[in-house]
């Protein structure tokens, strides 16, 4: 066993006792479940679900047979992260709060940039706020008197109050109402790829899925009553490309309706108008949806998107909520056609959530094998000799010029075997020999084992180029009509052989390479 694998086996048995992915998608009060498992039980001051604290038991993994934990490890997101060399924590900075590293922030980056552009394309139209607000815009929404415990305290400032937002809503609100709306601009449809903060317990943090400093994906619709099921219906019609976008299937579809206890505004003709719109939408889509008392935001009922990860553990990922208190609270209002005020619905809709726990699922989802367009490196260049290498460098550049994150692998990082080893999990492998150099070609290699016969590299780009602007899962389209060799795919048991190993190993680094020392990343 060579010491970066004796360092790996090592950090891998340094956190994973205690596991709980929460339910959280970013709006407000979101809580989860994790059926079937014996998982850390940790105190939580959510009040979307009663959670007893200071007991805890053997995660789910730890009981699980030995091959079995041992996958469960293999794609825990914080170990892949970490080997990934995606993003990071420290104590100095804090708890709950990860910083991004380069190759994690082109993830990031990947998924935020097609968050906008999927809602530009609906017709969303975004903004920007503060991530400060004084302590009376959150007593008028109602987060102050239902979710104070997951605030963090307020700051003293200039005689005033100020709170660190807990929730875009409030904002999103304001926004709106700063200056008089027509019913002809119905439905406004408001969007922010915005940070906010929980003052989460440290019991339940771990890696991306709980965290203290989020980036949410939010939108709030401010429509008509008659608007409302055609809104929501849209906003699980975004929902579902993104996850065919991102690789990822629902687990199940959630309606979270409140429970008992005090926790929830109170007003009951408003929660049953609620339930009712969305109930009918999910009915009107066909898609099956269990139902779940103490599940729901302390202001309205909500659509929750589920999804598991390899172990089976359950949170939510996205959200559509009907709320019918804040623009009441905020006398949000439009001139109808009758010339007279309205009061609007808000719809509130998370298509990804929050980006930690996207990408942490997505780690997870794909052993680190992201989809193309998500991919931190899409092309790594491997000339074959040094005498290649300026042919690989121009190829590389050309790629970046087409927004395409490259590299070059030089044999100068071992023998081309080992170099298409250690870029298993690249989506594509530009190949470029002496014949190839001369030619202007490049012969492909696909992440999957598939190889292509030696095709133009303008060629070669431009088809990699229309598979990342039509953010395909699909790593090269199989109604090609270029030659592809009779050499099998690599089974997945094979790409998962490379997930427990150090980023040289994987393709994101040679010997002696860090994240920073790569001239051609995009």
């Amino acid at each position: 066993m060579c010491h970066g694998e004796r360092k790996s086996r090592a950090a891998g048995k340094r956190f994973g006792y205690r596991r709980r992915h929460e339910a959280w998608s970013g709006h407000d009060d979101d809580a989860g479940e994790c059926p079937g498992a014996l998982t850390a039980v940790l105190t939580s001051r959510s009040p979307g679900a009663e959670r007893p604290g200071a007991s805890s038991f053997l995660p789910r993994w730890q009981l699980a047979p030995p091959h079995r934990r041992r996958s469960e490890m293999e794609h825990d997101h914080r170990r892949l992260g970490r080997e990934l060399e995606l993003f990071g924590t420290d104590p100095l900075i804090g708890a709950g709060l990860p910083y991004w590293l380069p190759d994690g922030a082109a993830v990031r980056h990947a998924l935020e940039e097609y968050v906008r552009e999927v809602e530009r394309r609906a017709g969303y139209r975004h903004v920007y706020s503060p991530v400060l607000g004084k302590r009376e815009l959150y007593e008028i929404s109602g987060h102050w008197a239902h979710y104070s415990d997951d605030m963090f305290p307020p700051m003293e400032l200039g005689g005033e109050q100020v709170v660190l937002r807990p929730s875009l809503c409030p904002h999103h609100a304001v926004i709106y109402r700063s200056r008089a709306h027509s019913y002809r601009e119905l439905p406004l449809r408001m969007a922010e790829l915005g940070p906010m903060y929980r003052s989460e317990l440290s019991g339940v943090l771990g890696g991306l899925t709980r965290v203290r400093a989020i980036q949410l994906n939010d939108a709030h619709i401010f429509c008509t009553l008659d608007q409302v099921r055609e809104e929501a219906a849209g906003a699980l019609e975004l929902i579902r490309r993104a996850y065919e976008a991102m690789g990822i299937e629902p687990a199940r579809y959630r309606l979270s309706l409140p429970g008992p206890g005090g926790k929830y505004v109170d007003a009951p003709e408003l929660w049953q108008r609620s339930v009712a719109l969305l109930s009918e939408v999910l009915d009107a889509s066909g898609l099956p949806y269990e139902s779940a008392e103490g599940e729901a935001a302390f202001y309205g009922p909500k659509i929750d998107v589920q999804v598991t990860d390899g172990a089976g553990r359950e949170s939510t990922l996205s959200t559509v909520q009907i709320d019918f208190h804040q623009p009441e609270r905020f006398d949000l209002s439009y001139i109808g056609a009758d010339g007279a005020k309205h009061r609007p619905v808000m719809v509130h809709r998370s298509v990804v959530g929050s980006v930690e726990r996207a990408v942490a699922h997505l780690l997870e989802a794909h052993g680190g094998a992201f989809p193309g367009w998500l991919a931190p490196v899409q092309l790594v260049v491997l000339p074959v000799a040094e005498s290649e290498r300026p042919a690989a460098e121009d190829l590389a550049a050309r790629c970046i010029e087409r927004g395409l994150r490259a590299e070059v692998a030089g044999p100068d990082r071992g023998t081309l075997g080992a170099r298409i080893r250690e870029s298993r999990l690249v989506p594509c492998q530009a190949v470029i020999g002496a014949r190839e150099a001369l030619g202007g070609q490049v012969a492909l290699r696909l992440r999957d084992g598939r190889r292509l016969d030696p095709l133009p590299a303008d060629e070669v780009l431009r088809r990699i180029e229309d598979q990342v602007a039509s953010y395909s899962s699909v790593l090269w389209d199989a109604g090609a009509v270029y030659p592809v060799t009779g050499r099998r795919p690599c089974p997945a048991s094979a790409r998962a052989r490379t997930v427990g190993a150090s980023p040289a190993r994987r393709g994101l680094g040679g010997p002696g390479a860090g994240w920073g020392s790569w001239p051609h990343r995009a």
